[in-house]
């Protein structure tokens, strides 16, 4: 006689709110932080001319990111909550037709019809808005927008990012700053991306190439504004 062995199954897409938002704030603090530093050395300013554009460059970045991600995430969440409320008064007013309607979902699917309207009819009988939420809509409550959560994560991440560049400024020998924050901050980059990576369940190498190029490219272009302007002025 076989036993069935039970085992916990841990999706990763139930990090997908807090791990986007984590990944973003992070990368968006270290390019953001290390692009302003290297420009602002790259200008001839001393250590503490640096220093303090970091510091600023800090704390007004996570308070962005922290606004930035709330709008955007409480924009969508309204947007969820306007379908849903929409669905519920075709629910109420009209149940023959949603019936159907989650019926032929189920039969473009592949469940034999009357499979489907058998599935359709209990779903509906135990709650026919989260049937509908999730299988016509798509909204489900592992995807779901979390503003406040998105917010408080990508600014938290962001000052964290920020906070490695901006410790080099303190580490390094003002002639090293340039040199040495770029090179800090491209580790920093490609452990981030192979950590993003392996919490998400993504290929390590890409993610990680990916995260490095784009960081690498923005602070070479503010290296250049910074030596160009430092030069003229």
């Amino acid at each position: 006689m076989s036993r069935l062995h039970l085992h916990p199954e841990n999706h990763l897409v139930a990090r997908i709110g807090w791990l986007r938002a984590a990944v973003l704030g992070a990368n968006d603090g270290i390019v953001s932080t290390a692009s302003l530093i290297v420009g602002v050395a790259a200008a001839s300013a001393t250590t503490s001319e640096v220093l303090v554009a970091g510091v600023a460059g800090l704390v007004a970045g996570a308070m962005s990111m922290a606004a930035g991600e709330y709008v955007s995430v409480s924009s969508q969440s309204d947007t969820e909550q306007a379908d849903l409320a929409r669905e519920r008064v075709e629910l109420a007013s009209q149940p023959e037709f949603e019936l159907e309607e989650l019926t032929r979902i189920y039969v473009d699917r592949g469940v034999e019809t009357d499979l489907a309207r058998q599935v359709a009819d209990q779903l509906m009988a135990k709650d026919a808005l989260s049937a509908h939420a999730r299988d016509e809509l798509g909204i489900s409550e592992v995807t779901a927008a979390r503003p406040i959560q998105a917010a408080l994560t990508s600014a938290a991440t962001f000052a964290v990012g920020a906070a490695l560049p901006l410790a080099m400024v303190v580490l390094l020998p003002g002639r090293l700053l340039v040199a040495g924050v770029s090179i800090a901050s491209l580790i920093f980059l490609a452990l981030l991306g192979a950590i993003g990576a392996r919490a998400g369940g993504a290929n390590v190498v890409r993610a990680t190439v990916r995260v490095t190029f784009w960081g690498a490219l923005a602070m070479a272009l503010t290296a250049g504004i910074g030596s160009i302007f430092g030069t003229v002025l």
